[in-house]
């Protein structure tokens, strides 16, 4: 596994997403995560089922101190006080005193950032959340944010048939992480003749060459997220290999714009 060393935190660079995960579905796939070696989880209280990942962590014998816990304030509760009591929802129903990451879950211009992450700070000031950041800021929003506040990740839909230039750009120069979910292009990678083709030189799939392709970036981690066991174990069986240079570039030459997130309260991401 590969660590990175942000803001004195240490996070597993690749984890297990829980997005449309629901119900016993969710808490069979998160024990499993755990099992085969993932120790970073992320979920959201939008999700609907920080219950479920709540009681994988508990049943699991894997020791809290050593999991990464990502969760998300909705979009609909950036006041302050709505910010602190999501929060404590958030860590009643995961069944734990702290969470390690506490993400702002889409920008809203219905509620001021600056109390917004003055909310966050104090809930970090409490010792409820070790770091804070945001989810699907463009640059404009996510430049405006670091001006604000402590920011550990932006975390943002990203994998070989969407770019995010701009975005790693600002965060390397500002020592920040970026998360890349929906890594796998809701599937569409195993339909990339080309990521196909370079999974066959290294016998991975075109999924395990599109994380490794993430992973090898400095500064990005991912979180991919299956249903599927099978699946499950092979997103984490990815660090027995390396891309090599020709190979990194032949996929950086893809065409880069095909988002598979769009809902209608989306940002303008080129802003």
């Amino acid at each position: 596994m590969k660590y990175y060393e942000f803001q004195d935190t240490r996070l597993p660079a690749l984890g297990f997403g829980t997005f449309r995960l629901v119900g016993e579905t969710c808490r069979r796939q998160v024990l499993k995560a755990l099992e085969a070696g993932y120790r970073h989880i992320d979920t959201a209280r939008a999700y609907d089922n920080e219950e479920e990942v709540g009681r994988a962590l508990s049943e699991s014998n894997v020791e809290r101190s050593e999991i990464f816990l990502t969760s998300k304030v909705w979009m609909d509760d950036l006041e302050p006080k709505r910010v602190l009591r999501s929060a404590e929802k958030s860590l009643r129903h995961l069944r734990t005193d702290y969470l390690d990451l506490y993400l702002i879950h889409w920008p809203s211009d219905r509620f001021p950032l600056d109390a917004t992450l003055d909310a966050l700070m104090q809930l970090r000031s409490e010792g409820k959340i070790r770091q804070l950041g945001v989810s699907n800021f463009p640059p404009a929003f996510f430049l405006h944010a670091c001006e604000m506040a402590p920011i550990f990740t932006n975390q943002v839909e990203y994998h070989p048939l969407l770019g995010q230039d701009r975005l790693l750009k600002l965060a390397r120069e500002r020592g920040i992480l970026l998360t890349a979910y929906s890594p796998l292009a809701q599937g569409a990678v195993f339909k990339e003749e080309l990521l196909v083709e370079i999974g066959r030189k290294y016998g991975k799939s075109a999924g395990q060459v599109a994380l490794r392709w993430l992973l090898q970036q400095d500064g990005v981690a991912t979180i991919p997220r299956t249903s599927s066991e099978e699946n499950l174990r092979d997103n984490i069986a990815v660090f027995d290999f390396e891309l090599s240079g020709d190979d990194v570039e032949r996929i950086n030459l893809l065409p880069k714009n095909q988002r598979t997130v769009t809902p209608a309260f989306a940002p303008d991401w080129e802003s």
